[in-house]
């Protein structure tokens, strides 16, 4: 199967069967993952495999950090959960919140990989990820922050719902056309324009209305130069 299958099928699957990999069959999927960009090689990540009474030790924590009086029964939904942790590293070079793409890059690669071997898998969340209760019980270094956990197990028979694929052409854009000297800037809303009077308000909506003209032949040109591009692509 080509990375391009296997991206097109991977789904969330919100409930898994108790089977699930053992880490033996884990390592090998870790170590691809960690192929992920990584600026600098920092490395700012590391993952806790929890498995057995490890998810019960999880249940009370986050009871702790709820306020609940009985602990969740969440973690105890997949025989093998897979902290993702952001673990940041000292750089001049690479900001926090690139670190922590980094991490969330790993977590999502892995998930492609398990979703490939045949496992079922779903990255879960919840405001508790960040609690004093949650970090202790994952052994969080003062550096480190908890991004989710990866449930892991088997996939059951019925397959969850589809995503609605994505318009491809609604999200790739290319860049604003540079701006002319005639070109005007974009108008602030006239309505909301504090101490301005009526000439001003005018004056305003005119540059406004020939901004949006602007803007949609520009949206047009690009339009038909990606239709030419198509059409002068070799079959």
């Amino acid at each position: 199967m080509s990375a391009l299958d296997a991206v097109r099928r991977r789904q969330s699957w919100s409930k898994v069967t108790p089977e699930a990999p053992t880490r033996e069959e884990l390592l090998p999927l870790v170590a691809a993952a960690g192929r992920v960009a990584d600026h600098s090689s920092l490395r700012p990540w590391r993952l806790i495999e929890l498995r057995g009474e490890d998810r019960e030790r999880l249940g009370s924590a986050i009871a702790e950090a709820t306020g609940d009086s009985s602990p969740s029964s969440k973690p105890l939904r997949a025989s093998l959960l897979i902290a993702v942790v952001a673990s940041y590293r000292h750089s001049d070079k690479v900001p926090r919140w690139e670190q922590e793409a980094v991490a969330s890059g790993v977590a999502h690669v892995l998930s492609l990989l398990l979703d490939e071997a045949g496992w079922g898998v779903i990255w879960r969340t919840g405001g508790y990820t960040r609690t004093a209760a949650v970090a202790r019980a994952h052994g969080l270094g003062p550096d480190e922050e908890l991004l989710g956990w990866l449930y892991v197990g088997g996939k059951p028979g019925k397959t969850p719902g589809r995503r609605t694929p994505v318009d491809a052409e609604a999200v790739l854009s290319r860049m604003p056309a540079a701006r002319t000297d005639g070109d005007a800037a974009p108008a602030q809303d006239p309505g909301k324009a504090e101490g301005c009077g009526k000439k001003a308000k005018k004056k305003a909506k005119k540059a406004a209305k020939k901004a949006k003209k602007r803007a949609e032949k520009r949206r047009k040109a690009e339009k038909a130069e990606r239709r030419l591009r198509k059409a002068e692509k070799p079959s």
